[in-house]
C-alpha cells in the first residue's frame, strides 16, 4: 500500500512542481508582480514534496529490497544497475531535490523584490525537477506502459 501511494503521490509532485516552475519563470521573464497565489503555490509544492519524502522513508525501510544491502552486501549493490538505482541513486538525488526545493522556499521568502522572488522559485524549483525526472524508475511506474 505504502509503494502504491508513493507511486502516485509522485504524480502530484510533478504536477505541483511543473506548475510552480512554470508560473515563477514566466512571472520573471514577464517581471510580474509576486502574488499570494503564488506563495500559495510555493508553499503547496514544498509541502506536497516533504509528504513525499516521508512516504518514501517508510517505503525504503520497509521494502524488501532493503534487505538487500545485508544479503548481496554494497559491493553488488553497486554492480547491479536496478538496485543502485532503487537503493541508491533515486535516494539521494531526490532527497537532494527536495533540499533544493526547501532552500528556493526558504531564500525567495526573504527577497522583497518580486523579480528576485520569482528568479529564485524559478531556479531552484527547475534544478529539483530536473533531478526527480532523472531518478524516476519510469519503466515500472504506475499508469505508463512500456513495450
Amino acid at each position: 500500500m505504502i509503494k502504491i501511494l508513493h507511486s502516485y503521490w509522485a504524480y502530484l509532485v510533478l504536477i505541483v512542481l511543473i506548475c510552480s516552475v512554470v508560473k515563477a519563470f514566466f512571472g520573471y521573464v514577464l517581471k510580474k508582480q509576486y502574488t499570494p497565489k503564488m506563495f500559495q503555490l510555493a508553499l503547496l509544492t514544498l509541502i506536497v514534496t516533504h509528504t513525499q519524502f516521508l512516504i518514501a522513508v517508510i517505503l525504503y525501510f520497509t521494502s524488501s529490497r532493503f534487505l538487500l544491502w545485508s544479503e548481496l552486501g554494497m559491493a553488488e549493490v553497486m554492480k547491479t544497475p536496478i538496485h543502485r538505482l532503487y537503493l541508491v541513486e533515486h535516494p539521494i538525488i531526490n532527497i537532494l531535490a527536495i533540499a533544493i526545493i526547501t532552500i528556493g522556499y526558504s531564500k525567495h521568502k526573504k527577497k522583497r523584490l518580486s523579480n528576485f522572488k520569482y528568479k529564485i522559485l524559478s531556479i531552484t524549483y527547475f534544478i529539483a525537477l530536473i533531478l526527480i525526472l532523472s531518478r524516476i524508475p519510469w519503466k515500472v511506474w504506475p499508469g505508463l506502459t512500456f513495450n
